[in-house]
């Protein structure tokens, strides 16, 4: 097992209404060391009395308490206390990070950073926030009054966790909504630093609260009370679709950021380091335990093969290790589960497509979740690691003829979140990127996201978007007021004498 982080509970529980609580059953779960899959802590198992309890928190907190109540500046303020208190926690959030889901400790050191980034951001935007007003000289004044939706039901995903809590955290806090989070169940550690971040800041009481669980037990629970207006789902395709079904009785609100199978689409005029560089961090990096991975390349035919050929020489040089090793550029997969389903398709991929590197255990790792960088070239397109998401360190690399091709290749997925696209003709790097079916598309660059540009997908990949105001207007209600200036010219129902003008339907129109 690698060296447990200092500062660590030897027991993970919930946190409701600011009390730091058991489960009301008393049940607990086994959280495991991906290095070794041996169990390291306990951790509380929320159910359905659980996330009443917080929902009644959290439900009073916006009924009665003052967060909803504040001016943006106040909110801002304490947002920028969460995001200094956010960046003490750095050096432990790392440690914690990288023990807890394997993720090598070089790339869990700027977690925090990024997460308290994000804090910023949205506190900057609410106090920079304009809204819509329109005006009808004589007639009419038309604006819009935005409130917060209410109690935000949030539920987030076991890779970088802390810094995807962060993502919905954030706004959610920002729109003036109070909020219940459920961590993923096999990551649930680096959330427990939130509490106390939240209390140094002067969060109100109530305003935050945490259920920890399965997604079966209390993401289930949360999803279907009626007292949470809205859900905010980051994970895997099938598991949207339970939850956009569950939602439909209450018809809550929703934003679902699932699965992806990211097409990056190389042109033969492209930078060729440039891009061999971008599509090797872009399926290695985080173990390749992430949605947005360029996990199908597609290369123009002239340049496939020196392509294969360096992609698997630089795919066998990359360092599968402990991950607290600075060194290590890929570490364990996050939980035997997991690890079991990837080693799956690995096999799978042995018998649709040319194996160049990896496909297997790295020598002298006998335990843990540890898998090659592991790459397959001439896959076709009806093979499934083509066509069903992974999510670890395994990429399918296949030839294309023509521009037609390619968007065609592209685009016959079901998934629709990222894609990237190579080339240094600037008309065809619009049009093509125009034409994939993608909610993003970087073009000669892996995902360097700009906080303010919208985040999710389309097809099989999401329901809405979240990102800069479209976070804002996902977490409020929008409510247009309309003050009459001048007559409203009505018509007379049981009246006599209609007058000859007075036929109207309506007040006055634009």
């Amino acid at each position: 097992m690698a060296n447990r982080p200092e500062g660590l509970p030897d027991h993970i529980q919930h946190y409701i209404n600011g009390d730091n609580v058991d489960s009301i059953s008393g049940e607990t779960f086994d959280v495991l060391e991906p290095t070794t899959n041996e169990t390291y802590i306990q951790c509380a198992s929320g159910d359905k009395e659980d996330v009443d309890r917080a929902v009644k928190a959290a439900r009073k907190a916006f009924d009665e308490g003052p967060w909803p109540r504040m001016l943006p500046r106040a909110r801002a303020r304490i947002l920028y206390k969460i995001a200094d208190e956010v960046e003490k926690v750095n050096a432990e959030l790392a440690a914690i990070e990288s023990f807890d889901s394997g993720l090598p400790i070089r790339q869990a050191q700027g977690q925090a950073n990024r997460a308290a980034e994000n804090f910023r951001f949205f506190a900057d935007l609410i106090v920079a926030q304009v809204d819509d007003a329109f005006r009808m000289p004589g007639r009419q004044v038309n604006y819009v009054n935005r409130k917060p939706k209410g109690v935000a039901g949030l539920i987030t995903p076991w890779n970088t966790p802390f810094m995807q809590e962060s993502w919905k955290l954030a706004p959610a806090l920002a729109s003036g909504c109070t909020v219940i989070l459920k961590p993923a169940e096999f990551t649930p550690t680096s959330a427990s630093l939130w509490p106390a971040i939240f209390e140094k800041a002067g969060l109100p009481k109530g305003a935050f609260n945490m259920v920890q669980g399965f997604g079966e037990t209390a993401g289930d629970a949360l999803v279907k009370h009626p007292d949470v207006n809205l859900i905010s789902f980051t994970g895997e395709t099938t598991t949207g679709q339970l939850i956009y079904a569950n939602c439909a009785p209450h018809m809550k609100s929703m934003s679902m950021e699932l699965g992806g199978k990211s097409p990056a689409v190389i042109f033969a005029d492209a930078d060729f380091e440039a891009a061999l560089d971008s599509t090797l961090f872009g399926v290695y990096s985080l173990n390749g335990e992430r949605c947005t991975a360029s996990s199908r390349i597609l290369v123009e035919r002239s340049i496939y093969d020196k392509f294969v050929e360096a992609y698997a020489e630089r795919s066998k040089k990359v360092k599968v290790g402990d991950p607290s090793d600075p060194d290590t550029e890929i570490g364990a997969l996050v939980h035997p589960e997991h690890y079991e389903r990837v080693m799956e398709y690995v096999e799978i991929g042995k018998q649709e497509g040319r194996l160049i590197a990896g496909g297997g255990r790295p020598e002298g790792l006998d335990k843990g979740n540890y898998l090659q960088a592991t790459a397959f070239a001439d896959v076709p397109r009806d093979a499934r690691i083509f066509q069903e998401e992974i999510f670890g360190p395994v990429v399918a690399i296949t030839p294309f003829d023509s521009e037609e091709e390619a968007l065609e290749l592209a685009n016959d997925v079901k998934y629709g979140l990222a894609a990237y696209v190579w080339t240094n003709d600037v008309q065809r790097a619009h049009n093509f990127a125009h034409n994939i079916e993608s909610g993003m598309v970087w073009i000669n660059s892996h995902n360097v996201r700009d906080l303010r540009t919208p985040f999710g997908g389309v097809k099989a990949s999401g329901l809405g978007q979240e990102g800069g105001y479209r976070s804002l207007d996902f977490y409020s209600d929008q409510q247009s007021i309309h003050i009459t200036l001048g007559d409203v010219h009505t018509t007379r129902f049981g009246a006599t004498g209609y007058a000859e003008n007075d036929l109207g339907l309506g007040g006055p129109s634009a």
